[in-house]
């Protein structure tokens, strides 16, 4: 129930590099799910778990799982959980304008080194902001 459980937490935020302090809102997604018969825990608990079991300090995920953190803020507030530094970059997307994902066949680093390319020149593209040919990066 996400207003009791907004109630027993309190205020809640946390720091994210890219955008500065955020004020958390998880009442923005509603009830959220946590455990179904048909599978033990939802990728927030499982996420939220998983990274402080871990010592996970610093997550560094895409700005598509920005509004996820607002519940992943709130389920460590309850469970007394560390809160890690994040930064939500942007979305590398592909010549068709959809986000690069493993899920969607997107090349990995290993396959574009087997066709040839240097993974070295990439690392160097990308450090001065610039993306291979054909690739584009979200906006906000």
């Amino acid at each position: 129930h996400m207003t009791a459980a907004i109630a027993a937490a309190g205020p809640l935020a946390w720091h994210d590099a890219g955008r500065g302090r955020v004020v958390a809102d998880p009442a923005c997604h509603g009830d959220v799910v946590l455990a179904r018969k048909d599978a033990p825990a939802s990728y927030h608990l499982a996420v939220t778990v998983d990274d402080a079991a871990q010592g996970v300090t610093d997550v560094v995920r895409g700005r598509d799982l920005f509004a996820a953190t607002h519940v992943h803020r709130l389920l460590q507030a309850l469970l007394g959980l560390p809160t890690p530094r994040y930064r939500h970059h942007p979305l590398l997307l592909g010549p068709d304008g959809s986000r690069l994902a493993k899920r969607h066949g997107a090349p990995t680093l290993a396959a574009m080194r087997a066709d040839g390319v240097d993974g070295r020149e990439i690392a160097d593209l990308l450090r001065q902001d610039n993306l291979p040919a054909g690739f584009a990066r979200d906006v906000d």
